[in-house]
């Protein structure tokens, strides 16, 4: 079932893409075109005692915003895991 986000007034449709054995859940959302450019929104959160590690990735450049709680080696890593699933690097459609 799709989740509904306020980003910045803005609401955004997320729909569920990868659970991590880690209960890192990873979602995104539709293709989003802004200022006629496409975009997709890719969403990062892992459970920690009391609170949640977060961070947003855009497609298709993989731009990352709003990043809290994670170190840069684990972004680093959820990047090649995105890159990895990324039809549009494997030439798969």
């Amino acid at each position: 079932m799709p989740v509904m986000i306020d980003n910045y007034g803005e609401q955004t449709m997320l729909y569920p893409f990868i659970t991590l054995p880690d209960e890192t859940e990873i979602v995104h959302s539709e293709v989003i075109t802004d200022d006629g450019k496409e975009r997709v929104k890719i969403c990062i959160e892992q459970p920690v005692i009391g609170c949640f590690h977060s961070a947003v990735c855009w497609l298709p450049d993989y731009r990352w915003e709003d990043v809290h709680g994670f170190s840069e080696e684990e972004i680093a890593e959820y990047q090649k895991l995105i890159q990895k699933m990324d039809y549009r690097d494997t030439g798969m459609k």
